[in-house]
């Protein structure tokens, strides 16, 4: 079975440089959905759309979502709401 392919961040310590790192392996691993809830929701989405879009050059679409005032519960349940090209299990990463 291929690992999930959505990616729900539960961010308890907030932005990190390392984040950055971690965002591109998701996109080597084919990941298409990358929801965040916690401490610097909001930022941590500018930085996976930022690796997402990398120069400009060959960007990949990654779609992301940040939910800095909602549960984790909440942010995975919008997760598995998602059909289509973003339907299928969803992982939870604490970061």
């Amino acid at each position: 079975m291929a690992a999930p392919r959505k990616i729900v961040v539960h961010s308890t310590s907030g932005l990190r440089p390392e984040f950055s790192t971690l965002v591109a392996e998701w996109i080597n691993e084919g990941v298409v959905f990358l929801g965040i809830v916690g401490l610097d929701a909001a930022k941590l989405e500018d930085v996976a759309d930022d690796v997402a879009v990398g120069d400009g050059s060959n960007p990949y679409f990654l779609l992301t979502t940040s939910h800095p005032d909602e549960s984790l519960e909440d942010a995975v349940e919008f997760a598995e709401m998602l059909t289509g090209e973003h339907a299928g299990p969803v992982r939870v990463v604490e970061f």
